[in-house]
């Protein structure tokens, strides 16, 4: 199956100039939604995860129900401000200043294999943030993945660690 066949373009959003890649289409499609699921999993399970981080927002969509089909636990990473108990923060530089990042400070326990996911990769920014940050609690990050890889902009060459894209985009 064709993944990129079930994701949907939008230009100019959330500005003009910007073509957004939209996967509530692919999301949306029963047969199209659980291939993806079966084709991460597949790509996952010789990194043997313990855990799953999946990225605030869309990355929840990919990060728990891979979790499921894995028989694994699943944890949020989260802008600043949005997670519950006691935390722990990542700030990281953006082209135009910084961002931060939290974890609940118990959702990685130390020595846990864990593996990162979002539903997109641009410039790997975010997704090599959250490896960090995983990092700084004990995990061993043995992968990371998304959905959709903008190629064009090198995200993959950011991120330290195994990385796959179900389907990449050149331009």
């Amino acid at each position: 199956m064709d993944l990129k066949q079930h994701i949907r373009s939008v230009p100019d959003f959330p500005k003009p100039g910007i073509l957004f890649y939209d996967i509530s289409t692919l999301l949306a499609h029963p047969d199209a939604w659980q291939t993806t699921v079966q084709r991460l999993a597949d790509a996952l399970r010789p990194q043997q995860p313990d855990l799953l981080v999946g990225i605030e927002s869309r990355g929840f969509l990919v990060a728990a129900p891979l979790a499921y089909e894995l028989g694994r636990g699943f944890a949020m990473v989260r802008k600043q401000g949005k997670l519950p108990g006691r935390i722990a923060r990542f700030t990281y530089a953006l082209e135009y200043g910084s961002d931060t990042i939290e974890i609940q400070e118990d959702a990685v326990i130390p020595g846990q294999r864990v593996v990162v996911l979002d539903d997109l990769v641009a410039t790997g920014g975010t997704m090599q943030a959250a490896i960090n940050l995983v990092r700084q609690r004990g995990g061993v990050v043995t992968g990371a993945a998304c959905i959709i890889e903008l190629s064009f902009l090198q995200g993959r060459s950011l991120i330290d660690v195994p990385f796959t894209s179900m389907v990449a985009y050149d331009t």
